[in-house]
């Protein structure tokens, strides 16, 4: 009985003095730190080593530099289109070329589709003919377009790597080349006059880059 008496006296002294108890922080006196923007860490205004003290970065920050502003250093690549290198012409090129080959397409295709004759005048005949012409000439001269710029643009970097350099020459022959390519299933003859007609469109295009 003595013991359970004693046990519970322990229990409601030490209950008593947490209940009384304080707890001082060390810092407790020092101001409370400024928040934080998201426009200070932008403008670079605030010292990112005080983000979490236990970091301990100190002045062991690195930073991650990128060359996304560095263009191609190949003698003669500097035109009007800035380029990075091989992998910018080849990207850009061949999306260019496929959004301006489906544009071509498409605008053949409703020309094609509105002039088409119908064996009943239906506004909904017709507009069904004019889908099916885009869809056709649309997928059909972008992707011709892409697959060349693709092939040209490929061609085109090779040569310029071999050779040490870029000019309208080189151009040419990457898209005599390319058109060689495209048309060698239809024949000597068409692929001679595609090889002439695209190394043409390649140089009037690498002349007015540099131009510009």
């Amino acid at each position: 009985m003595s013991s359970s008496n004693s046990s519970e006296a322990s229990s409601s002294s030490v209950s008593d003095v947490l209940r009384t108890a304080t707890i001082a922080h060390p810092n407790a006196s020092a101001p409370a730190p400024e928040a934080v923007s998201a426009n200070d860490l932008l403008m670079a205004a605030y010292d990112p080593t005080k983000l979490h003290p236990l970091a301990q970065l100190g002045d062991k920050l690195d930073y991650l530099l990128l060359d996304d502003e560095k263009t191609s250093e190949l003698p003669g690549a500097d035109t009007a289109i800035p380029s990075r290198g091989w992998s910018d012409d080849l990207c850009y090129g061949t999306g260019t070329m496929y959004l301006g080959g489906l544009t071509l397409g498409g605008l053949w295709g409703v020309r094609e589709g509105a002039r088409r004759p119908l064996a009943v005048s239906n506004t909904r005949l017709r507009i069904n003919s004019v889908l099916n012409s885009v869809t056709r000439r649309g997928t059909f001269i972008g992707n011709s377009a892409g697959v060349m710029a693709l092939v040209y643009n490929g061609v085109n970097s090779s040569i310029d790597g071999l050779r040490g350099k870029h000019d309208t020459l080189g151009s040419m022959a990457a898209g005599a080349i390319t058109g060689a390519l495209y048309k060698s299933t239809a024949g000597v003859r068409p692929a001679l006059v595609a090889a002439t007609a695209i190394s043409g469109m390649a140089g009037v295009w690498s002349y007015v880059k540099k131009s510009l």
